[in-house]
């Protein structure tokens, strides 16, 4: 056995404390997710008790994402913002960090609790709307997305009542006349879209957040029939890339390529209308994004 190694004993008892630090610090995350504990809280037993502590060896990102309605992309915007590097401990925070890191916990107070919201997701043709979107269908089963109704025909792998109500051009009307749409229009100047309104007036009434993926016009409509509602606009990370997604996906022939990528330079124009902006430079992480908007208290939501 080399003079450097440490015994065997050793090795297994540090393994086996790094086991027990772990699991107290996911201990501590889990108190705060469920409500049992404050993070304010959570923070003064870091800085008032054994550096060793699991309050104390938490990283200030971990601690940041025990928080309801705090993801990934909020947690570093509000990391950057408390001026606190990723690499820092809750308990190795000097004294300004602390200050701002308790100020800003104090400011949260008792916003574990949500409200209801719709959240609108528009953006330019091919800018992935519909994969984001089914993106979060697939990875957050919590999310209760609107379906549309259209009057286009489904494309390959489409379900009837899972990705969209396939309507005649009658039905479609029949619906407009009963009033049952939050908004509708026709959209590329061939097909009808409309949001049915009762099942998220519904949704809304029982506490339950609801994320619509439409068109600009359709997100207009909603603005000002619900100003309530967080517009959010999807970005493409460039406008080649936009034009390399509507050719890649080959669901149109190359005149309606070019019908929609004149409309979409102007719908670029309008993201300035809406509350946030989201760029789609990974679809995971977009989805990520429109989630924790979904789930982060009303009255801090970020807006512009």
């Amino acid at each position: 056995m080399s003079a450097s190694r440490p015994p065997e004993v050793d090795r297994v008892a540090a393994a086996q404390a790094a086991v027990a630090a772990r699991r107290a610090r996911a201990a501590v995350k889990a108190a705060i997710a469920a409500g049992e504990r404050t993070a304010l809280d959570v923070a003064e037993s870091a800085w008032s008790g054994p550096a060793n502590a699991p309050e104390a060896t938490l990283r200030v990102r971990e601690f940041l994402l025990s928080l309801p309605g705090l993801g990934p992309a909020r947690a570093d915007r509000t990391m950057r913002e408390l001026g606190i590097a990723a690499s820092k401990r809750v308990g190795g925070l000097g004294v300004r960090q602390r200050a701002s890191l308790r100020d800003y916990l104090a400011r949260r107070g008792g916003q574990g609790r949500t409200q209801s919201r719709l959240v609108v997701l528009a953006g330019p043709t091919a800018v992935g709307k519909g994969t984001v979107s089914r993106y979060i269908r697939e990875h957050y089963p919590e999310v209760l997305l609107s379906i549309s109704a259209t009057t286009r025909p489904p494309r390959v792998g489409e379900v009837d009542g899972e990705h969209y109500y396939f309507v005649t051009d009658a039905q479609f009307e029949d619906m407009v006349e009963r009033g049952e749409f939050l908004e509708h229009a026709i959209v590329h100047n061939a097909y009808r879209y409309g949001t049915p309104r009762p099942p998220i007036d519904a949704a809304l009434a029982s506490g339950r957040s609801v994320l619509l993926e439409i068109d600009l016009q359709g997100a207009r409509a909603v603005r000002a029939a619900m100003p309530e509602a967080l517009l959010v606009f999807l970005l493409p990370p460039s406008w080649e890339e936009l034009v390399r997604r509507l050719v890649g996906r080959g669901t149109e022939d190359s005149v309606e390529q070019a019908r929609r990528l004149a409309t979409a330079r102007v719908e670029l124009r309008a993201q300035d209308e809406f509350d946030v902006r989201v760029v789609n430079t990974d679809v995971a992480a977009a989805a990520a994004e429109v989630v924790e908007l979904l789930a982060a208290p009303l009255e801090r939501t970020e807006r512009g």
